[in-house]
């Protein structure tokens, strides 16, 4: 299903300076995070996976008492622990699979994720193949799944949730829906959702747009968000 992008408001010069400003702020933060975890990755992770191979080396060559081999094991459990923190926060900061697999698998991965992390029935609609879109329309996709879902744990009380990509020439559109309590008063474009105002400006400068209301029919909420795709180069 395609529907059109509603046509923005003509806006002021000053207007039009500040949203051109805010994206490119949102691009420095993509690719500071991006360095960030790559460095996580390259430098701590490769220095955790050292130390755990030389402290099982350790290990072996340790007398067989039960108070060294006993703090061997906790330091051990101690290196898993960090280097699954690692892990986790270099997630949070880039998701390699969008840059690596491409967003269709890290959109998936993270719907099958949540439904299973959660307990609630997760289902996901994507395209048979990979959107052809840049990799900026991508990170908008991924940033608005995320928020979507943190909403759906957060207010919707839902038990289900479904996600739905449609891809064609012209535009992509990413639907998260779900069967909660439906959007709070003020959850849409209030002030106090700064997080979501501020994916409605990212949809804003890439020429699209980002919607919360509340599902038809009910009950609960739906997050749409429409990106035009660029025009071919001639």
């Amino acid at each position: 299903m395609s529907l059109p992008v509603p046509p923005l408001p003509p806006e002021s010069a000053d207007v039009a300076e500040l949203r051109e400003l805010l994206g490119h702020v949102h691009t420095c933060w993509d690719n500071e995070r991006r360095l960030l975890a790559r460095q996580l990755h390259d430098s701590m992770g490769s220095s955790l996976t050292a130390l755990t191979m030389h402290l099982g080396l350790l290990a072996a060559k340790l007398p067989q008492e039960p108070a060294l081999l006993d703090r061997a094991a906790q330091m051990k459990n101690l290196l898993h622990a960090i280097i699954d923190t690692n892990r986790q926060m270099q997630h949070k900061l880039w998701n390699d699979k969008l840059e690596f697999l491409g967003v269709r698998v890290a959109l998936g991965e993270l719907v099958e994720q949540f439904g299973l992390q959660h307990q609630l029935t997760a289902r996901c609609s994507l395209p048979e193949e990979e959107p052809m879109c840049p990799r900026g329309h991508s990170v908008v996709l991924l940033r608005a799944l995320e928020e979507g879902l943190r909403n759906v744990l957060a207010h919707a009380q839902a038990s289900e949730i479904d996600v739905i990509v449609d891809d064609n020439d012209e535009q992509i559109m990413l639907t998260v829906r779900d069967n909660g309590v439906g959007p709070l008063p003020g959850q849409d474009a209030g002030a106090a959702r700064y997080s979501l105002r501020a994916l409605r400006e990212r949809a804003l400068y890439l020429g699209g747009s980002l919607s919360l209301l509340a599902a038809t029919p009910g009950p609960g909420a739906c997050l749409t968000v429409i990106l035009p795709k660029p025009a071919p180069a001639v």
